[in-house]
């Protein structure tokens, strides 16, 4: 053969064949596997992705169910508090108002007893008047009637009015 600047021998073509076999074996060995493992790395961690994306938006549904139901009891809780407060409210003003009616029985009971106590004196002082009058009218018939011993009788009934008076 000639030679030229490039020589064309079995060595360039074992040298083309080994380097077919080393990339074959490589492929084979090397390149499959390492393709195959950041293939299954890429799929996991994009099913980690997907997972965790599926989490976090259930975990954000789950969170406004919770919100929702927190705002719920926290209306539960202020309709509760308004009801027993009007509750509460309705009980104190039944209660002033018995209160109030009592009072009021209370002061009408007096008032009676004191208008049953002074019709009762009243009574008592015309009993005694009355006989007071009738002692003295008595006493009148009995004695003759001069100017001195009018006197002395006037005199002495109302002493002894005052003294009945103040006695009673």
């Amino acid at each position: 053969m000639q030679q030229g600047l490039v020589e064309f021998g079995w060595t360039f073509v074992f040298q083309i064949v080994n380097t077919l076999i080393i990339f074959l074996v490589l492929r084979r060995f090397l390149f499959k596997p390492t393709t195959e493992f950041m293939e299954n790395r890429t799929k996991g961690i994009e099913d980690a992705i997907e997972e965790a994306a599926t989490k976090n938006k259930e975990a954000e549904e789950l969170k406004t169910q919770y919100e929702a139901k927190l705002d719920n009891i926290k209306d539960e809780r202020n309709q509760i508090i308004k009801e027993a407060t009007k509750r509460a409210e309705e009980r104190s003003e039944e209660i002033i108002k018995a209160a109030q009616a009592e009072a009021e029985k209370i002061i009408e009971k007096g008032q009676q007893d004191i208008q049953r106590e002074r019709q009762k004196t009243v009574n008592e002082l015309k009993d005694q008047i009355s006989t007071l009058a009738i002692m003295a009218a008595s006493k009148v018939i009995e004695e003759e009637l001069n100017e001195k011993a009018h006197k002395k009788m006037i005199e002495q009934f109302i002493k002894e009015v005052g003294e009945t008076q103040w006695q009673n």
